[in-house]
Parts: structure tokens; sequence; C-alpha cells
């Protein structure tokens, strides 16, 4: 009797010192916490940017669509400019829905990564590496859905971005474009106006006159994401073509546009913490 009393004593003395499962993770040392963190936040900024993507292949796919049913129902037939500012109204109005439902969500791996390289703060190297293969899903998935989706006699007006002249000349155009428009969008964002809507509307702007310059070259596509997705669903995306192009050459612009506005426009140095005496 004796010794069991002994041994249920011990036991309980033990019980005291075990830590509950539920309290696990109030123990962390503040430094995993901290890592802790920044993975989930990797993790739903990925999800934001699947969905994102997804939902802009979706809606820009039918940009064409909405401008003719905008032109005949407004009377603007034989009016050359209507259909470019129909557009340009379509992109400010999407964009700036996304920028309040979707937060700091992104569509364009090259725009994440020229934010890094221009010394943005926000992303790393990991949650690059995690959020580019998520948009890239996303934009094949939104690719396949509207496709799917759409009424037959409306899918010869449903198309991405495809390569117009050869290799070598697209991959020079992909370059330069790319090039283009992420220095606009870092001006505009960075140096431009205080207020959203006016960024939303210049950025509008910037992305029709590119897509316009580009039209008769490379589609064009100046987000890998986005053109992977319509590759894919044409079963090209697994091409040296498209990797060349869309990939390659997208990436070498944006970077190129992103070392070229941090030389002009070095980012602040981060200040010291004085010591406390």
């Amino acid at each position: 009797m004796e010794k069991i009393s002994c041994d249920n004593t011990l036991k309980a003395k033990q019980a005291n010192y075990q830590i509950p499962k539920n309290r696990e993770l109030s123990i962390l040392t503040p430094k995993r916490r901290r890592r802790r963190r920044r993975r989930m936040g990797v993790v739903k900024s990925a999800l934001g940017d699947m969905l994102m993507t997804f939902s802009w292949v979706v809606l820009s796919a039918t940009f064409g669509l909405q401008t003719t049913a905008i032109v005949s129902a407004g009377g603007f037939q034989g009016i050359t400019w209507a259909p470019l500012a129909i557009i340009t109204f379509l992109i400010f109005f999407y964009v700036s829905i996304f920028t309040v439902v979707f937060g700091g969500a992104s569509f364009n791996p090259t725009g994440n990564a020229a934010f890094y390289v221009a010394g943005i703060p926000g992303d790393t190297l990991f949650s690059l590496a995690i959020r580019l293969p998520a948009q890239a899903a996303g934009a094949a998935g939104g690719a396949l859905a509207i496709m799917e989706f759409i009424p037959e006699k409306y899918k010869h007006m449903i198309s991405g971005p495809s390569l117009q002249v050869d290799v070598h000349t697209g991959a020079i155009a992909e370059t330069i474009l790319s090039f283009g428009i992420t220095f606009a969008v870092l001006l505009i964002i960075l140096r431009g106006p205080r207020r959203l809507l006016a960024k939303t509307f210049l950025l509008a702007l910037a992305t029709i006159s590119f897509v316009v310059a580009g039209s008769k070259y490379t589609g064009p596509a100046m987000n890998p994401a986005i053109a992977f997705g319509w590759a894919y669903m044409n079963s090209s995306h697994n091409t040296w073509d498209h990797f060349y192009v869309y990939w390659i050459s997208s990436f070498v612009g944006a970077l190129s546009a992103a070392l070229v506005f941090r030389s002009i426009f070095p980012p602040p140095r981060p200040q010291k913490k004085q010591k406390k005496a």
C-alpha cells in the first residue's frame, strides 16, 4: 500500500511539471513567433495572389466583349478613340475594385520582384518564391475557367498574349515593354500623386499605352504568370519560345527597370538604433 501511494504521489508531481499541449505555443520564443507569423503571412499572400490572378484573367479576357457591348449600347460606332477610352476606364474600374477587395495581393510576379530589387520593404526571396507559383496557378485556372464557361459564340473573342513575330524580336519587344511598364509603375506608385484614384488612373493609362504598343509583337503580356496561364491552356507552357519570351525577357526588363529606378531614387538608409546610455 505504501508503494502504491508513493507511486501515485510521484505521478502527481510529474503531472504538475508537464506542459499541456494547448500551451505549447505560449512558450515559443519571440524569434520563433515572428518566424511563424511571417510564414503564415506568406501563405496568406500567396492565396490572395492566386485568387486575384484568377479573377483578373477571367475579367481581362472579357474586356473585348465588354468594350463591344458598351460601344454598341452607347452608339459610339465610328469613333476611333472610343474603344481605347472604354478599355482604359475598365482597367481603372477593376483595378480600383481589386485594390479594395484584395488589398496587398498581386497578379504580376515581375512587379513583386521589381519592388524587392528597388529596395521597397515587404517581400523576401522566400516570399517571392512562394507567391510566383501561386500567381501562375491562378492564371492557369482563370484561363481554363473562362474558356469553359464562356458561350461558344464568344470564344473567338477570348484570347491571351501570343507571339506575333519571330522569337528573338518578340524577346526584345517583351524586354523593352516590361522595362517601360515596370518603371512607370514604380514611378507612379512611389513618386506619383498621393491620391489612390489618381495613381490608379495613371496606371490604367500606362497599361493601355504599352498594350497598344506591343500588340503587334507579343500580345503583349508583361506578366509571366498571365502568359503562362494562356500558354497552359494551349499546351505551349513548356516550350522554349514561351520561357524565353514571356519569362526570361519579362524578368530581365522588369529587374533592369528596378535597378535604374533605384539608381535614380535610392531607398532611404535604415537608421541605426542608438544605444541607451
